[in-house]
């Protein structure tokens, strides 16, 4: 079978689309690559269909192993696989202990196409044990900005790929994202041990039916009549909405006046349970409720087609961020709107946010200080006792949930912190201890908000000045 034959037989398409079919002949041919390419372009196409041509030796499905950050989008994937008969799975801390165990001795024994993991699945010697007994023919890396400090989703495991590259024997790699700016397109490369000649196909980051608008507003009712208006004219198609914010009080604010207005609606935010946040994103996928107000906490994992409009009613981190959430908007490829209200007084909030998100060197030896000489104090009182000692007078400041949240990424710590249970399981790792790398990576987000404000003033062509951000001088060969 060959890759168009595998195309109609197990997707129903008649054809590729832009590079795709390029992109798995290289990957055929055992040759590296890096995609980019807009959100709904076809992406996991170009690694699901070299896993379905590659032949079987003997009873045993050649493996392409796929990492990606979501857990939440797996499920999904998988699902769709699995209902096209193909043999795929993923393993992550969703199963429960026996499903795992049963996925690993599937793993073991030959079974599975395609699987899906985190990179953090590589500190489980469960998982290594069984991958150690399989012929990995394909990596590919989704999500791969991730990998990069540069980029503006780092997760520290991804900086360990090349590593987890040799464990597996340095099998064919193709690294995909939707959004990476040149600095982010080599630090990809260079991470992951590819050759510096790596061939880079770039799909631009055009999307012709998403029409992108900036509208600079004074306060809730003027932001307000913006959500409405959008609302309204997007009413009768058909078709869902979202409307992103940074801060959960000001969505329930909004919420609260939408209901006044009678505009039907869910709200998607961290402070809800599993449950409620399952329920609310199934609501939204079946077009039971076609909008919703959320925190970028919703958007992972969300792959329908029929968005028409996503709103930022309060300005994002980083030009990345933003144009990865309006990219959830026309993948159907029908026209679509990407609307960002810029009130100037939230660049105060967004500016408090980046300083949350990147504590001090001291602040990390202080939180891990606590960990470490007070575990019996943290373990009864929690977080509200740490807060106390660390910054008693400021009361908002979420410095201590991003210290955890790195801490738990990097390896050093373990457990859960609602209720406290934590175990410190190594020393302070040295990438949080060192002071300039931390300036560094505050000033490096600071520049980033400041690239939005200058897109959002700018007075000439926005998408030109998106072309320059993302491609620069060079977007590289393909």
């Amino acid at each position: 079978m060959d890759p168009r034959s595998a195309l109609q037989h197990y997707f129903g398409y008649p054809s590729f689309r832009g590079t795709q079919e390029a992109i798995i002949e290289r990957t055929m041919a055992g040759q590296h690559s890096l995609v980019i390419m807009p959100t709904g372009s076809g992406k996991s196409l170009c690694y699901q269909i070299p896993a379905l041509l590659y032949e079987e030796v003997g009873d045993v499905c050649p493996l392409t192993l796929v990492l990606s950050p979501l857990i939440a989008l797996m499920k999904d994937q998988v699902d769709v696989l699995q209902s096209r008969q193909i043999d795929a799975a993923f393993i992550n801390s969703s199963l429960s202990r026996e499903d795992r165990e049963k996925r690993y001795l599937n793993l073991a024994n030959g079974r599975y196409r395609l699987l899906y993991v985190t990179p953090e699945r590589f500190r489980k010697p469960e998982f290594l044990a069984a991958i150690a007994r399989r012929e990995v023919r394909l990596l590919a890396v989704d999500e791969a900005h991730c990998i990069s400090e540069w980029g503006h989703d780092f997760r520290p495991d991804y900086t360990r790929l090349r590593e987890f590259r040799e464990r597996i024997g340095n099998p064919t790699t193709v690294a995909l994202t939707a959004t990476a700016t040149v600095d982010v397109q080599r630090d990809i490369i260079h991470q992951l041990g590819l050759p510096s000649d790596t061939l880079t196909f770039h799909e631009g980051i055009e999307r012709p039916n998403l029409e992108l608008t900036v509208h600079e507003v004074w306060g809730d009712d003027d932001k307000l009549d913006q959500i409405v208006a959008v609302n309204e004219r997007q009413g009768g198609t058909g078709g869902s909405g979202i409307v992103y914010f940074t801060l959960i009080r000001t969505l329930e604010r909004f919420s609260d006046q939408l209901r006044i207005r009678r505009i039907p609606h869910v709200c998607y935010h961290g402070d809800l349970d599993r449950q409620q946040r399952r329920r609310i994103q199934n609501e939204f996928m079946q077009g039971h409720c076609p909008l919703v107000l959320a925190t970028n906490a919703f958007g992972m994992g969300i792959d329908k087609e029929n968005i028409r409009f996503v709103i930022h009613a309060e300005i994002p981190g980083s030009m990345e961020s933003w144009y990865q959430e309006i990219g959830r908007a026309g993948r159907d490829g029908l026209p679509a709107e990407g609307v960002l209200l810029y009130d100037e007084a939230d660049l105060t909030t967004q500016m408090e946010f980046i300083r949350w998100s990147n504590p001090a060197a001291d602040f990390y030896e202080r939180v891990f200080d606590l960990l470490v000489h007070d575990k019996e104090q943290v373990d009864a009182f929690g977080l509200e006792w740490m807060r106390e000692k660390l910054h008693a007078r400021q009361k908002h400041d979420r410095r201590l949930e991003s210290a955890l949240a790195m801490l738990e990424r990097h390896g050093a710590i373990e457990g859960t912190w609602e209720p406290m249970l934590l175990e410190v399981t190594s020393e302070l790792p040295a990438e949080l201890s060192n002071g300039d790398r931390l300036k560094a990576k505050l000033r490096r987000d600071q520049e980033k908000l400041l690239a939005l404000v200058q897109f959002i003033r700018h007075e000439g062509d926005r998408r030109d000045f998106l072309r320059d951000y993302f491609l620069g001088a060079d977007p590289g060969p393909g």
